[in-house]
């Protein structure tokens, strides 16, 4: 059963068009990687599956209900009160990490984990509080919780964000370039914290240029450019013999 779907999605900002028929489905438990040049539409991709960012054509679908409909930039739902409580409750199966790590710089670890459970889902602080932690130790930051983010290191503060984002309970994590703030020595404990998720089973789209880590962790590969999907296939056909010649070049580049 697919959990996303998107038919023939298009998103301009002004003239320019930056996804062009876009057209994926993804199923419970897949991990999909998505590469890719810079400028080839990933991240906005990323941010119209979480509503970060209106379509202006085509049909989002999460667990078989619409999320996002639109036609020449307008909307085809209509957006009522119940709708909007809908809609954000639909996103709420989504959590997002980005390339920054944005966690409140004046709230310890186990503050920003607690923030969004408290004041977006209502959770009582002593209910949370006990996921919290286990979440935090399970990244290895037990001995952190009460430190503000200028005390961490970016890849601390980069788990801290997958946390903040897990303490949700989403159904899907989007990662859009995880790794691309942070130093190349703490790379590795980032990746394994996410390698570490795939393996409970948690559905990931990851936006990423570690193109061993997506070979490694991915069930299959999106290789977007110009704003489309142009291969969709298995880490093996994809980085062994891939078909698509602008893929070709692509990797050319990463491996020299």
């Amino acid at each position: 059963m697919s959990v996303i779907k998107v038919e023939h999605i298009y998103k301009k900002f002004g003239d320019v068009e930056v996804l062009k028929d876009i057209n994926l489905e993804v199923e419970k438990g897949e991990v999909i990687c998505i590469i890719g040049p810079s400028g080839s539409g990933k991240s906005t991709f990323l941010r119209c599956l979480n509503h970060l960012e209106h379509i202006t054509d085509g049909t989002i679908y999460l667990d078989d209900e619409v999320l996002d409909q639109m036609k020449n930039g307008k909307s085809l739902i209509k957006n009522n009160g119940s709708r909007k409580k809908k809609t954000a409750e639909m996103c709420m199966k989504l959590g997002m990490v980005f390339q920054r790590f944005n966690l409140f710089p004046h709230k310890t670890v186990l503050e920003n984990v607690i923030e969004a459970p408290i004041h977006v889902k209502g959770k009582k602080k002593e209910e949370i509080m006990p996921y919290a932690l286990e979440l935090i130790k399970k990244v290895g930051l037990a001995e952190k919780v009460n430190e503000y983010p200028a005390r961490l290191s970016g890849g601390q503060q980069q788990r801290v964000a997958i946390v903040r984002a897990l303490a949700m309970d989403p159904e899907i994590m989007l990662f859009d370039e995880p790794t691309s703030a942070l130093d190349p020595e703490l790379v590795y404990e980032v990746l394994e914290v996410i390698k570490d998720l795939a393996k409970t089973g948690m559905t990931m789209l990851i936006v990423t240029h570690e193109m061993n880590f997506a070979r490694e962790i991915a069930d299959r590969i999106v290789f977007m450019d110009g704003g489309q999907i142009t291969m969709l296939d298995t880490p093996e056909k994809i980085f062994n013999n891939p078909d698509n010649k602008r893929m070709q070049e692509f990797l050319k580049k990463y491996n020299g």
